[in-house]
């Protein structure tokens, strides 16, 4: 499997996320924020051993619930897919394992669902309806192995001992830190609570202020209770973390899971928006935690989240590329359709990835997509129409916003923000190589007929609006490769750099 090496001696992190040394003023054995650059929101870490896994919202993009897998918590490596039937879009997660068997709590479609598997690498199970509703499951167990979910609101319901099933009324027990009104937040919002158990205490963290919004607005908050069912003693260090202006490279700051490494070093898994890039969506940060002599964790007093950290210990893992060269018969667990997967629509074979024509447009072709994480890029694939299929190379926030460069049996197309003409006719003949050169959220677009000789169009498109304060949505910009109306698209080497 080919794997994500990050490490410090490098001038980029996750997919290409790129800043010079001399910016990140990094030394030997130092890190720089994010983890995993690029629309990785919610995410929730699981230590089993030696090992780390994480995983994400993965919204309406199928297959979903992508497990990654380090070794250091700096160098990832994608595991598997754990959910292939569509359920909806998918939130907040909670990976956790229980007596040898792992299992994934999330919600979707305004109920919540679990899979599990008896391996990380799966096979995952069909999702099991709960029948609950609320959002962000977060799952702990009492010292008897008894199992419980508490959610976004404060309240808590029983689970089953094989945790596939509720078994008692959902129960309020926490009501939150109560954020000063003079702060310029979202919304007071609480959410995404995880849960574990050090010493005497249960320690409850929370999100508050809001997802999005100001950049001061999203919070990590944390209580303790001697009990699962609280009372909740919210910390006097509160808010643990929080942006507190917009000068700061990392906005609204929260969604956290609070671990202890193996080597008995305690840390914060979250996410963040990054100043003037809000289109890249909420990005996975990790800081260190300490211990205060009463028993709460805090940040250290010298931490800083876009300052250079002392990274953790552990063994770096092999280079993983985002480009793909389609070898193999099945898709790299990278790719995601969005809006579900239809496993008869696409086949891949002999260095080739062959997508069905769907719907008449972009919005509504469910193109495929895969995440970029740099602030300067470049996508580029050759593709071969067949029958009255239109190809695209996409930037795609959703199936109301994006814009490209597309081509027909002879024509090439630029997208505009929907918006999509020809711009470039008879210049091929159903064989074109596509490409698309985002510059800090100014994107220029090419066409080439051997992959060498590349031809700018026109046409060339802002970016920087695709972000969830203007549209909605809690997405992020993704690179998509189209398939639209009736026909088939033949998609080969698709090359990813950073720029």
């Amino acid at each position: 499997m080919k794997k994500i090496y990050l490490t410090f001696l490098v001038l980029f992190s996750f997919y290409g996320y790129s800043q010079s040394q001399s910016e990140k003023n990094l030394k030997q054995g130092q890190y720089s924020n994010p983890i995993f650059a690029g629309d990785y929101p919610d995410p929730s870490l699981l230590r089993d051993g030696k090992d780390y896994y994480v995983v994400h919202s993965s919204f309406d993009y199928y297959p979903g619930l992508l497990i990654w897998h380090s070794t250091d918590l700096m160098n990832w490596e994608p595991v598997t897919n754990a959910l292939h039937k569509y359920v909806g879009a998918v939130w907040a997660p909670d990976l956790i394992k229980y007596n040898n068997k792992y299992y994934i709590y999330f919600p979707a479609n305004n109920t919540n669902f679990v899979v599990t598997a008896d391996s990380i690498n799966g096979p995952w199970s069909e999702p099991v309806d709960l029948k609950i509703g609320n959002i962000d499951p977060g799952h702990i167990t009492d010292d008897k192995g008894n199992r419980f979910l508490y959610f976004s609101n404060g309240g808590y319901v029983a689970l089953s001992k094989d945790g596939l099933s509720v078994t008692s009324e959902l129960k309020h027990v926490y009501d939150g830190w109560k954020i000063p009104r003079e702060w310029s937040i979202e919304c007071f919002c609480m959410e995404g609570p995880k849960l574990f158990k050090r010493g005497e205490y249960y320690y409850l963290t929370v999100a508050e202020g809001g997802t999005a919004g100001p950049a001061t607005s999203h919070m990590v908050i944390s209580a303790r209770s001697k009990s699962p069912f609280g009372p909740w003693e919210n910390s006097p260090h509160n808010p643990i973390v929080r942006t507190n202006s917009s000068s700061e490279t990392w906005w609204s700051k929260g969604h956290s899971t609070i671990f202890e490494d193996v080597n008995g070093k305690w840390w914060m898994i979250f996410h963040g928006y990054e100043k003037d890039y809000y289109n890249l969506g909420r990005q996975t940060l990790l800081q260190p935690v300490e211990w205060t002599k009463e028993g709460w964790y805090k940040i250290p007093d010298n931490i800083e989240t876009d300052k250079p950290i002392v990274k953790p210990e552990g063994k770096t893992l092999p280079e993983f590329s985002l480009s793909d060269n389609f070898e193999g018969s099945a898709l790299k667990p990278q790719w995601k359709f969005y809006n579900g997967m239809e496993a008869s629509r696409f086949k891949v074979a002999n260095n080739t990835l062959t997508i069905e024509g769907k719907g008449d447009g972009v919005g509504n072709s469910s193109p495929l997509v895969v995440v970029p994480g740099g602030h300067s890029y470049s996508a580029e694939v050759e593709m071969e129409i067949e029958g009255d299929a239109i190809g695209g190379l996409t930037l795609f926030y959703d199936n109301r916003y994006y814009s490209g460069i597309l081509a027909d049996q002879n024509n090439i197309l630029a997208n505009l923000r929907g918006w999509q003409f020809p711009t470039e006719k008879n210049t091929h003949t159903r064989k074109v190589f596509l490409k698309l050169k985002n510059i800090k959220n100014t994107v220029d677009m090419f066409y080439s007929l051997d992959g060498k000789d590349w031809k700018k169009i026109e046409n060339s498109v802002e970016v920087s609006g695709y972000n969830h304060n203007v549209l909605s949505g809690f997405l992020g910009l993704r690179i998509g490769l189209c398939s639209i109306g009736k026909g088939n698209v033949k998609f080969r080497n698709f090359v990813y750099k950073t720029l």
